[in-house]
């Protein structure tokens, strides 16, 4: 396993030339590395030994078999490179799989480990063949050792070690991490398991090769059952075996949340793992064909004028937080709460902020930053923009309500499907809903509702109601909805 500190220089937008950005991948070098009180060129994350050797062996080989596997028509691959993030009290690493279906995410809290103080900084990980023959070895009485500083990163036993290569991080990789952060912060909690209950529910998961059927969460006398039909008050788990590496933890599971919107329909869930001194967190989308990557959660968040400028404020007050207090943040930084959370959006697009469900908090980890990531990989948000630049937007004629309009024409892009005449004339309706959500009759919007994110002619709406309310502010959280990534065609 080699872990590359992620250099950080004194500009934060020089990052990516260091850390020398690609197209296939960012490269997070060694040495300097960012930490609260500034440069280190000699980093260190931890060295020290496992409180638990078992758990950590096996939870970091849960994330090395996720990152593997193809879950969407099954196929194992050779991708074994997690992202770790130390925060002072716990280290945690994070992976997706190879159809970016699964988010996961393994948080060692400092309890877990002896003989070493837990630093500051972000890492990728490499969890090769040789890694994976010594943590396949451990045995529960076993001493092992990790060491991550400046030499890369060392495990060992009595008998064995390891130490690897460097490696590239996908960039999608990026992109998920955002979307994850939006998506989890919605969610609730909707089901809390025993440790018993929690090994009777891992137990019943599928194979990694079984289909991606749902299966539902229910009620039962003796705690919880897993369905194949809903039931009254059952949850419903998309793709069910993507739930399988976890069972490597069978033995040391204390309990169990599942997590996901406060609703009953079958969307994005994610289930909370708890372990000795440490937490398994896996994330799925709606579908196993669905990644991560182009969910499109995060685009509601970044539309607004001073979103980027507000993130290069609030960067600079981050100091790798296991928990990010936002109303803190704000203040420290002299704006709203509003637009800091606008901010925190943005820093979580280029994977610098994440969701922490336990914590029901931020929490920081740092990449390379790309200012041109949110134009890149948003353009119903850069078309949107335009939109609202050439005047486009607009009040609809027959709205009839006193007060803020409750429907607006967009002009421009493909036509919709509210009538004839906005057909023919490239006009799109974008209408205030009943529950205060924007919903446009566009092609986009007939075909996908509100399941891949909002379309650009609502973004448009949105954008031009923040500019008439207060400039300056961010747009208001309407449009908060669940997402839904593109077909595997679109994907690719």
């Amino acid at each position: 396993m080699t872990l590359q500190l992620a250099p950080v220089p004194a500009s934060p937008r020089a990052f990516g030339a260091l850390t020398g950005a690609n197209p296939d991948g960012l490269l997070l070098g060694l040495a300097p590395a960012l930490t609260p009180s500034g440069i280190d060129r000699s980093p260190s994350f931890f060295s020290g030994f496992a409180t638990e050797p078992l758990v950590l062996a096996r939870g970091l080989l849960v994330l090395a078999d996720i990152t593997a596997t193809r879950y969407f028509q099954y196929v194992p691959t050779t991708m074994r490179d997690p992202v770790l993030t130390a925060n002072g009290d716990r280290l945690r690493a994070e992976s997706f799989s190879a159809c970016n279906s699964v988010y996961a995410r393994l948080d060692l809290l400092g309890a877990g480990f002896d003989g070493g103080d837990i630093a500051h900084g972000t890492t990728n990980v490499d969890l090769g063949q040789g890694s994976r023959s010594v943590l396949s070895a451990v045995r529960r009485a076993e001493l092992l050792h990790l060491d991550v500083g400046a030499r890369g990163a060392v495990l060992a036993t009595p008998t064995q070690h390891s130490a690897e290569r460097p490696v590239n991080m996908p960039d999608r990789w990026v992109r998920a991490l955002g979307n994850v952060a939006e998506l989890h912060g919605r969610m609730v909690p909707l089901a809390t398991l025993t440790a018993q209950e929690a090994r009777a529910f891992l137990s019943a998961v599928p194979p990694a090769t079984a289909n991606g059927r749902t299966a539902w969460l229910a009620p039962a006398p003796s705690g919880v059952r897993v369905a194949s039909r809903p039931v009254a008050g059952a949850i419903a788990v998309p793709g069910l075996h993507r739930l399988s590496a976890a069972k490597r933890l069978l033995p040391h599971l204390r309990g169990a949340t599942v997590y996901g919107a406060p609703h009953t329909e079958t969307g994005a869930v994610a289930v909370v793992f708890e372990l000795p001194h440490a937490r398994l967190t896996l994330g799925l989308t709606a579908e196993a064909w669905r990644g991560h990557s182009g969910e499109g959660a995060l685009l509601a968040a970044l539309a607004g004028d001073d979103v980027v400028a507000d993130a290069e404020l609030v960067s600079a007050l981050l100091a790798f937080e296991p928990a990010i207090d936002a109303d803190g943040l704000a203040k420290a930084a002299g704006i709203s709460r509003a637009r800091a959370d606008g901010a925190i959006a943005v820093l979580a697009a280029s994977g610098r902020v994440g969701w922490d469900l336990a914590d029901g908090a931020h929490f920081h980890r740092e990449l390379p930053d790309d200012p041109t990531r949110i134009e890149r990989d948003g353009p119903r948000l850069t078309a949107a923009r335009a939109l609202v630049a050439a005047g486009r937007v607009l009040p609809s004629a027959g709205d009839g309500s006193s007060g803020e309009p409750r429907s607006w024409i967009v002009r421009g892009g493909e036509s919709g499907g509210t009538g004839s005449t906005a057909r023919a004339t490239g006009e799109n309706i974008v209408r205030l809903g009943d529950d205060e959500q924007l919903v446009c009759g566009c092609a986009w919007g007939l075909r996908h509702g509100t399941g891949r994110g909002p379309c650009k002619h609502v973004l448009a709406v949105e954008l031009a109601r923040a500019s008439q309310r207060t400039p300056g502010i961010t747009p208001a959280t309407t449009l908060k909805q669940p997402a839904q990534a593109p077909t595997p065609k679109e994907q690719a």
